[in-house]
């Protein structure tokens, strides 16, 4: 059995978020807490959202303590700014920092049981649905905006923790291509590799089922054809982007991620490596060591980066293409091709127990245990 839990609304497409005050108004609410990190404002890209707000006279609170990485400091802040403002509903604003922290902070205010952040680890028993959120993605990659997932930074504990829970999924989501167009060349890339690590790896997961396969191979063709043009910031490679990330969302929020995703995590948790760039980074060794236990799936994988004569390809032929497809792209957007410079090599061992610890890992197509993992990351060193 398959359970597929998707936004109940969601609007795609240049001019989305012009909904969000009808929105606001169909469901009664009228006291939003808008969440969004301090360089969307700086830059004016929140503005795009509270000017919409402020013509319809619709007072709210603005919280920007956010950072890239969010931590269990930002959630509980985030929770007492909520509480102060009397918020009915959060607008999140930004990409997976603004949105997994106001779904941190949603859920501890409608489940108070789990106001200590760190209980929400793993599958959460929460009871009520969140506060409801109003998602509005700036980055095209992460997908928060239609997943069930959240990942939180415990800075103490230098590390990261998933959360996944039901309850906690945007009610609309409003995935507006303008709003990505100020996105600088190497976020687009990065966050545009990571929305790719989203679509194979959820193809190639224990989990993976028919439903969710169309979405994650119709992803990988609309990423891997639009993230070029994307970088270089034209119109209909950020829409593609913008449509293939959503798509992504869709399916691995339902049915889970791999070791690709657990490896990154602790990159980004213990030396603050954008969550993209660990990824793409990461992709290729671990499609390689995943191979044998993907049947015939890269095959798919190949044809939908527009791999040429692929049918004519042996079954090892084509996994090496579809590997090479992936490293070529990367290439092409600027991601570095390994982990010099980034990872220290006393630090593998504790980032393999991470990673093995991690909620995504357990979704991978082969098994793996923690010495598995310490030779990935050294591979990369």
């Amino acid at each position: 059995m398959n359970r597929i839990i998707l936004n109940e609304t969601s609007y795609h497409g240049a001019g989305a978020i012009e909904a969000i005050v009808p929105e606001l108004a169909a469901k009664g609410l009228s006291k939003p807490i808008v969440f969004s990190d301090p360089d969307l404002v700086k830059f004016g890209v929140t503005k795009k959202v509270t000017d919409l707000l402020d013509k319809a006279k619709i007072k709210y609170t603005l919280y920007t303590d956010i950072k890239p990485n969010p931590t269990i400091e930002n959630v509980k802040n985030g929770v007492k700014a909520s509480k102060k403002a009397k918020a009915d509903s959060i607008i999140a604003i930004g990409g997976g920092s603004s949105m997994d922290t106001a779904k941190a902070v949603g859920i501890i205010l409608t489940n108070p049981k789990f106001a200590d952040v760190r209980s929400l680890e793993g599958v959460a028993p929460t009871k009520k649905p969140c506060l409801p959120i109003f998602a509005v993605p700036t980055t095209a990659g992460t997908a928060a905006e239609v997943t069930i997932n959240y990942v939180i930074t415990d800075v103490e504990k230098k590390r990261k923790f998933v959360c996944v829970d039901p309850h906690d999924i945007p009610v609309v989501a409003f995935v507006d291509p303008e709003m990505t167009s100020s996105m600088p060349p190497k976020l687009t890339a990065a966050t545009g590799m990571d929305a790719l690590t989203h679509a194979i790896e959820g193809y190639i997961t224990k989990g993976a089922c028919p439903m969710t396969d169309m979405l994650h191979l119709e992803a990988i063709r609309l990423i891997s054809s639009s993230l070029r043009d994307a970088v270089k910031n034209k119109p209909k490679g950020r829409e593609g982007m913008a449509l293939g990330q959503y798509i992504a969302g869709m399916g691995f929020s339902n049915v889970g991620l791999g070791v690709d995703h657990a490896m990154a995590h602790g990159l980004s948790a213990l030396y603050n490596t954008p969550h993209g760039v660990a990824c793409a980074i990461l992709l290729p060794t671990a499609m390689k060591f995943n191979a044998s236990k993907t049947g015939r799936r890269y095959i798919e994988i190949a044809k939908a980066m527009g791999v040429k004569g692929v049918d004519k390809m042996t079954l090892a032929q084509a996994r090496n293409a579809a590997i090479a497809a992936v490293e070529k792209l990367s290439k092409d957007v600027g991601i570095p091709v390994n982990l010099k410079g980034i990872i220290k090599k006393e630090d593998i061992a504790f980032l393999a127990k991470s990673a093995y610890a991690d909620a995504c890992r357990p979704g991978n197509p082969r098994e793996c245990t923690v010495k598995d993992i310490e030779k990935l990351y050294a591979s990369l060193a």
